[in-house]
């Protein structure tokens, strides 16, 4: 409003008409008032400290180099690893809700098929976030193997949850049997635990030397880890994975599902470890030999 008066009083006639130029001249008085009217608007309002931000926070000022795999179709899409960090979130709240709801409110055993997919989601996510937290340069949108474990592990589960609802409602006896509550349920949730920490911690302690998919050349820093957890398990990963699975169905009651884990999950890693090791001696020769003479697998007759 300041600037605006003083361009009536400067810049117009007496009868409201726009004086010729030249012929109204602005006094000092008003000169200088404007000036410093606008020197005073100029000064109002807040204004960012960016020196005390750059201090506080280093890397919020810093530009981010262009990345394409950080795109939609990348292999490190951000779009598709949000995605599935919330549906996994969401998953594992929800469930561990609605098994608390059936158990106190309903008193119903299916409260098992929303556990089952609380362990399941809160794996998946942790295979994420330990590759990202101790393996970024592995790290894919993929690595929460949500959707690339094979049409095999997706049948187990798939079965899993098929016998759980089978049994609950047209088979309550044989769901019942060899389930001694709360025993039989705290087994399987303390099995979980240990098969999830193991795993965890073994994919955190090999850090980069860790792989989901076992690799056939040999990287410029790959070495062989036999310190923490590698140092009672030689496989402590396929360890963690072996007993989190069975404890799940321990958990859950299954029988069927809980002998056809065990009997396809050995001989899974029985195969696994036989043509991985064969890798590893290629890798790193009588070290290999010598920490393998020295440290089991932990996981049955497989040696």
């Amino acid at each position: 409003m300041a600037r605006q008066s003083t361009a009536y009083t400067s810049g117009s006639s007496e009868n409201g008409h726009l004086a010729e130029p030249g012929t109204t001249e602005a006094s000092p008085s008003a000169a200088s008032t404007a000036t410093k009217h606008e020197s005073d608007s100029d000064d109002e309002g807040p204004r960012f400290q960016f020196d005390v931000i750059k201090k506080k926070y280093p890397g919020m000022l810093a530009s981010v180099p262009h990345d394409p795999t950080l795109h939609p179709n990348g292999v490190r899409s951000l779009t598709y690893i949000g995605a599935q960090a919330f549906g996994c979130g969401f998953v594992l709240a929800g469930c561990l809700l609605l098994t608390l709801y059936l158990v106190v409110e309903r008193q119903n055993t299916i409260w098992r098929l929303p556990a089952f997919f609380a362990c399941l989601s809160l794996f998946h996510f942790l295979e994420f976030y330990i590759t990202a937290r101790y393996n970024m340069p592995a790290l894919r949108a993929a690595s929460f193997l949500l959707f690339n474990n094979g049409m095999k592990y997706n049948v187990a589960h798939t079965c899993a949850a098929v016998e759980m609802v089978v049994t609950n409602y047209f088979f309550p006896n044989f769901q019942r049997l060899f389930v001694f509550p709360p025993w039989s349920i705290a087994i399987g949730f303390a099995t979980v635990a240990v098969g999830q920490v193991v795993r965890s911690t073994a994919m955190a302690q090999a850090g980069t030397n860790f792989n989901h998919t076992p690799v056939q050349t040999r990287k410029a820093d790959h070495v062989l880890v036999t310190h923490g957890i590698y140092a009672w398990s030689r496989h402590p990963s396929y360890f963690g994975f072996f007993w989190w699975a069975l404890g799940t169905q321990i958990l859950v009651g299954n029988k069927l599902c809980l002998v056809a884990y065990a009997l396809a999950l050995w001989k899974f890693f029985y195969v696994r470890v036989k043509a991985e090791e064969h890798t590893l001696v290629e890798f790193f020769g009588d070290d290999y030999r010598a920490y393998r003479r020295r440290v089991g697998t932990r996981i049955p007759f497989v040696n």
